[in-house]
């Protein structure tokens, strides 16, 4: 005898012991088992969604206290009651613009606050050449509270 007819044949994978119901039955059980896993991952994707920050642009004023500002204060009042303005035009360096916008986020969109939009709360004040107020416009977009 040769030694080559010596050596067996290794086989990894001999399916020719095990009955054809066996295999059939892992088959089902792996391909149950890959449904469940893309069923599971799909509805994943449906129910998490990204979290989004809050947008909050501009400076938020209510109408109490834009109400504090009076025709006579001077810019240092103004700055002190109301904050820096989110416009100070080098063109028209007299006027100072407070505007608020809002785009709701996640926590937003949970608590339910309103998205506030193109500039709808507008405050503008106007001073004199010598930094004195002389006139207030934008009070009845502010929100009340």
């Amino acid at each position: 005898m040769s030694h080559l007819t010596m050596i067996k044949p290794l086989t990894f994978c001999s399916f020719k012991h095990r009955p054809s119901s066996h295999i059939q039955s892992l088959f089902r059980k792996l391909t149950m088992t890959a449904t469940l896993g893309a069923v599971i991952a799909m509805s994943g994707c449906s129910l998490l969604s990204v979290y989004k920050i809050d947008l909050p642009q501009g400076t938020p004023i209510t109408q109490t206290e834009a109400q504090k500002l009076k025709v006579g204060m001077n810019q240092n009042q103004v700055l002190y009651i109301l904050g820096s303005p989110a416009i100070k035009d080098t063109l028209e360096p007299n006027r100072w613009d407070y505007i608020y916008d809002y785009k709701a986020g996640t926590d937003g969109s949970r608590k339910g606050i309103a998205n506030v939009k193109n500039a709808s709360q507008h405050l503008i004040v106007y001073f004199d050449a010598n930094g004195v107020v002389t006139r207030i416009e934008g009070l009845e977009s502010l929100p009340v509270s």
